[in-house]
């Protein structure tokens, strides 16, 4: 367990020795949504894939016939060892995302391709920043778009406080806005007698510490659950479903946070990455099994949710010599939740011959990622067009927000 607030942690290094070496937050120090006029009580979940995910193996347009050729032997097909789900006429998911499939089919998950964000070189660090921070270069700020759009809520209207998932709190959530943080970790918990005692011991010696401990540790056994013990062996994909279970536990109750940011690692499928159990089916599993665990978790909030999948830029259109792709450009992102307005894969299609590749490598991108992240934020939490020019993504007002992702 491991909670985080940015104001400043009440934990200290001696201290954060407890526990299995938790650190703790003040979590009755936040600020708590009121129900908006409508009845609406709206989540919001953005997922950084971190790596640069291979849009075109993720949903690949069957239709398109220089495809084949150029993904060569991890290409999908329609049928085979290697069939996708048909999605339309033209696209086709990775048949390792059932549970997606169907959300897709109920309308309630949706594709944006060939879209990226305005960073063109294919740094990881620097595509990351761009991504994360809302701006059109890197390096310009240390807060992010998520971040500044919950400091522009209107206070004691729409008050949302933000999670941050993971051991570190990702940039797209850093800044003035209260957060708080979870994470699970693999070091071995203290019962609930020797906790206690710990929190009764420190009560008497100092209170500000007990009372951080004992929000802690309540935060940190709603997160968890009964289910959410880690086992012996658990693989990226069963970590990313862990993830995913215990931040919907928080965020499906009343006073709970309403928007959370959390990244996984490991998309830099350079090597090995088609196939049925290639590394790219293993990690799209994990993310299907959160997706999963998200919808499930949340319960009836589901209905009021979005989840935003994204990441810094996609792979090349070409297969490499070692059944990988390298650094591109033009990739996918994911939309799923109840309140998505699904059933769509949205692209303004460039093509992949030679000439319409970007570089004469890349799947062109024709959608900026800021306004697939300015629709959600404008028609799911109420943003107004300008504040998400001005202030959320600063400089923008030419990329206009895509409108009708949300049902």
């Amino acid at each position: 367990m491991d909670c985080r607030e940015s104001r400043g942690s009440l934990a200290t290094s001696r201290r954060a020795l407890l526990l299995g070496g938790a650190s703790f937050a003040a979590w009755a120090y936040l600020p708590k949504f009121a129900r908006a006029a409508d009845g609406r009580d709206p989540r919001l979940i953005v997922i950084i894939l971190r790596g640069a995910l291979d849009g075109l193996a993720t949903v690949a347009p069957l239709g398109d016939p220089d495809y084949a050729g150029l993904h060569g032997s991890i290409a999908l097909t329609s049928d085979g060892p290697r069939a996708a789900v048909m999605l339309d006429s033209f696209f086709a998911l990775h048949p390792a995302m059932p549970e997606f499939a169907r959300m897709y089919r109920e309308k309630h998950a949706a594709v944006i391709h060939a879209v990226a964000t305005s960073y063109r070189e294919r740094s990881h660090f620097d595509g990351q920043d761009v991504l994360e921070s809302g701006f059109a270069g890197p390096g310009r700020v240390q807060s992010g778009w998520l971040n500044r759009a919950l400091e522009t809520l209107p206070k004691g209207e729409r008050v949302m406080s933000g999670l941050a998932v993971g051991p570190t709190t990702p940039l797209v959530l850093r800044g003035a806005a209260p957060t708080v943080g979870w994470a699970p970790v693999a070091l071995p918990q203290a019962d609930d007698d020797t906790a206690m005692r710990l929190v009764e011991l420190y009560r008497q010696r100092d209170p500000a510490l007990a009372s951080a401990l004992s929000q802690g540790l309540q935060l940190d056994k709603t997160a968890r659950g009964d289910e959410m013990k880690r086992k012996p062996g658990t693989n990226n994909a069963g970590a990313m479903r862990l993830v995913a279970h215990g931040a919907a536990k928080l965020m499906s109750a009343d006073d709970g946070p309403r928007i959370a940011a959390l990244a996984f690692d490991g998309w830099d499928t350079h090597a090995n990455e088609g196939g049925p159990v290639g590394r790219l089916a293993q990690l799209l599993s994990g993310l299907d099994g959160a997706l999963a665990e998200f919808e499930r978790g949340l319960g009836e909030r589901w209905r009021d949710t979005v989840v935003v999948v994204a990441t810094e830029f996609g792979r090349t259109a070409r297969v490499n010599g070692t059944d990988g792709t390298d650094h591109g450009t033009g990739t996918i992102a994911l939309l799923a939740g109840g309140a998505v307005k699904g059933g769509r894969v949205i692209s303004d299609w460039p093509g992949l011959t030679p000439a319409s590749l970007y570089e004469g490598r890349d799947l062109a991108p024709t959608a900026d990622l800021r306004a697939v992240f300015k629709g959600v934020l404008h028609d799911h939490i109420g943003l107004a067009e300008r504040v998400l020019a001005d202030t959320v993504f600063p400089d923008s007002a030419p990329v206009k927000a895509m409108k009708g992702l949300v049902g």
